[in-house]
């Protein structure tokens, strides 16, 4: 029987959204040579960081000083969230949708736009320490909680944008937090494919991949006793990781003080370890949780993502919607485990 033939590309199907990705590892690099990629600057300014003009903070949601929440503004506050000055969305009672020629459908952008900011203009979140990390977690979970109820708000959006390549237009480190009446089409698809597995199988498609991602190994970058970091067998993106809870959690807000402690640390070293491993690359990373749109969302698991921007979409990811990515998970794991 004749030696089955080394392919230097392979089509991987990720479970979790039913999309194929390309691992085109035969045109790829070594790890180590991800890092040496130019990174844009962001271009220097008279102008003042609106983020460390601190008067301008006052109209804060939440307010954390040095690990502990405070209830109102403080001079020595460590971690902020506050309205977005120029925001996506507004709050309103009313969701008012329109029809044109029975073929085109508006309605209007109805939610809260909010930032979250940490002090230290020069210090990003590969940076931080595990307290400070924490406090951010606390602040998305503050928020999370306090938005979910809000009238018309169905799905709430965590996003952090690291770096000019990654779309963060301010320097100074800052996540934000989006609500909309829409369900992103993503996790909606995501939603779909978990429920399916669940009503077929009897469990969590998350919980069985981690359960085999802890029995394998290859692809666990970190883990501690309630967490795992991995880079995904389907991953969209080079060095691409997953911070998922090892036990099965389907609402975000729900998470506890113990697993705060431990989310932060997962997160912490993540960060640093790509930032470390690749010289602080531009990345952005995001929430996927169970929407607050009233439905029983409990066989989803809810994760975070963190997308290195090692590449620039081309023809045939935007046309093909498949994103290729040139370099094993099991490589990128095994690399960012020794950093």
């Amino acid at each position: 029987m004749s030696k089955e033939k080394e392919f230097p590309s392979e089509l991987r199907y990720d479970l979790s959204s039913g999309d194929w990705v390309v691992i085109a590892s035969g045109r790829g690099k070594r790890p180590e040579m991800f890092k040496k990629e130019k990174r844009l600057k962001e271009e220097s300014s008279e102008r003042k960081c609106p983020f460390c003009d601190f008067s301008n903070l006052k109209d804060a949601r939440s307010c954390f000083e040095n690990g502990r929440q405070v209830d109102k503004f403080t001079k020595n506050w460590s971690a902020i969230s506050i309205p977005n000055k120029y925001p996506a969305f507004l709050p309103s009672d009313d969701l008012v949708k329109k029809e044109e020629n029975g073929l085109y459908q508006t309605m209007n952008a109805v939610g809260y736009h909010e930032v979250v900011v940490t002090r230290d203009h020069n210090k990003s979140m590969g940076q931080m320490s595990v307290e400070e990390v924490r406090e951010v977690c606390a602040l998305y979970k503050q928020r999370y909680t306090e938005l979910k109820d809000k009238k018309h708000v169905n799905y709430i959006s965590i996003f952090h944008n690291h770096g000019v390549e990654a779309g963060a237009s301010v320097a100074h480190p800052h996540s934000q937090i989006v609500t909309t009446p829409l369900i992103d089409i993503d996790l909606n698809k995501a939603l779909s494919k978990g429920r399916d597995y669940y009503g077929s199988q009897k469990e969590c498609i998350y919980c069985r991949m981690n359960e085999w991602e802890m029995e394998k190994g290859e692809r666990i970058v970190y883990e501690n006793e309630l967490f795992l970091v991995i880079c995904p067998f389907a991953s969209k993106a080079a060095f691409q990781t997953i911070i998922s809870p090892k036990k099965h959690l389907a609402y975000f807000e729900e998470i506890t003080e113990k697993e705060l402690d431990f989310l932060a640390d997962a997160f912490q070293k993540a960060l640093s370890k790509l930032y470390t491993g690749l010289e602080d690359p531009p990345y952005n990373f995001y929430l996927h949780c169970a929407p607050s749109d009233g439905m029983d969302h409990s066989y989803y698991h809810w994760h975070w993502t963190i997308l290195p921007k090692t590449s620039i979409w081309a023809g045939f990811e935007l046309g093909a919607r498949m994103e290729i990515s040139t370099i094993k998970p099991e490589k990128a794991a095994e690399y960012l485990r020794k950093q």
